[in-house]
């Protein structure tokens, strides 16, 4: 249920200090010279899980919207993060050696629907016990093969499994639309076929038109910045660039980048066209990812929050709005902490229990 926050302005303040301080003894220098690394990927799915969760308690959860601000604005970046980064890996892994078809859905689909089983199971269990809320067998059965239409964050079973729906037919075109020798063509594709939907607006689509509209264009960005960056040219330029970046070139990037993120973030366009919303959420991404390239160190933080990201997307929200004990009793900053280190433990277990489950079945096959 939405909660009341007691002064939210002090209590945003002693979290944005933990984690100020939590990201700085967590920080380590940069071990590889890869020009995107697998932990810069973590850091990135870590830093996309945290602004989700925030923004859903600091918009949805608590009455005083101050709660959490400015940390709570960047929820929508932080799912095209998500949507970047898949097409970046899909694209870099097949780039490497494509699978086949069948190859591709075993290994990404079973990666893709385990803990998201798992995650249903437990909450249409918890809804049929303690809240004695009965689903009917249409939705039951919608739910388990992945078709979510709509997101609404008070009533649904669990409303961000919207994006599941999304990623999903990503994961499901991607096999049969990609080519190795062509990547640019591909984006392109997958640019049309998003443009497509939301013009021609299925009634499925009809709930979360908005959120397919702001998100469409972010894992076709993914995929063409997976082919620049194994391209030739991209790594004699950045060769070049590199000394530059060994210099005051690094820091005067470094602000320049942060000012960029700080009034696009800010400067949203959210409620404007939805053009205009995802351009600055593309471009507020984008700087952040830059901005994670050319730093000399790494947040194992992130990098624990981003392992288990996909698992904490799956189960935060039910918890905090359904289920929620903290923030009755405690204040609020701390109940806050409490959940975060709650979603990182649970993220671990569900990832554990879905490696365990994912290896006896391949071993069954």
């Amino acid at each position: 249920m939405p909660i009341l926050i007691n002064n939210p302005i002090q209590a945003t303040r002693i979290i944005i200090i933990i984690l100020i301080i939590t990201l700085i003894t967590s920080a380590r220098n940069r071990q590889t010279k890869d020009i995107f690394p697998v932990f810069l990927t973590q850091e990135l799915k870590g830093l996309a899980i945290l602004v989700v969760i925030l923004s859903h308690i600091g918009y949805f959860l608590a009455t005083d919207h101050r709660f959490l601000f400015p940390l709570s604005i960047l929820a929508g970046v932080g799912v095209n993060l998500f949507l970047f980064l898949s097409g970046f890996g899909l694209t870099t892994s097949a780039l490497k050696k494509r699978p086949t078809v069948r190859q591709f859905y075993k290994r990404n689909l079973l990666k893709l629907f385990i803990p998201f089983w798992l995650s249903l199971l437990l909450f249409l269990a918890l809804d049929f016990f303690i809240l004695k809320i009965n689903y009917s067998w249409t939705f039951i059965w919608q739910a388990f093969i992945g078709f979510f239409p709509t997101a609404d964050v008070y009533h649904d079973l669990n409303s961000p499994l919207w994006y599941f729906t999304f990623i999903l037919l990503y994961y499901l075109l991607f096999p049969l639309i990609f080519s190795k020798k062509y990547p640019p063509l591909t984006a392109v594709i997958f640019c049309l076929i998003g443009y497509a939907l939301i013009d021609y607006n299925p009634l499925w689509l009809s709930n979360v038109k908005n959120l397919y509209g702001v998100h469409f264009l972010a894992f076709p960005l993914g995929i063409l910045i997976a082919w620049l960056f194994a391209s030739k040219a991209s790594i004699k330029l950045i060769i070049k660039i590199k000394p530059w970046l060994k210099t005051t070139g690094r820091y005067f990037l470094i602000a320049l980048l942060l000012f960029i993120i700080s009034y696009t973030a800010y400067y949203s366009g959210v409620g404007q066209k939805l053009a205009i919303e995802q351009n600055y959420s593309l471009i507020t991404m984008s700087a952040i990812i830059l901005l994670f390239l050319i730093k000399p160190f790494e947040f194992k933080l992130l990098s624990w929050f981003g392992l288990y990201s996909y698992e904490i997307y799956l189960l935060h929200w039910p918890i905090l709005y359904r289920y929620d004990l903290f923030y009755k009793i405690l204040p609020a900053w701390l109940a806050t902490v409490i959940y975060l280190i709650i979603f990182l433990a649970l993220g671990f277990v569900l990832k554990k229990l879905s490696e365990i489950i994912l290896k006896k079945f391949k071993l069954s096959k």
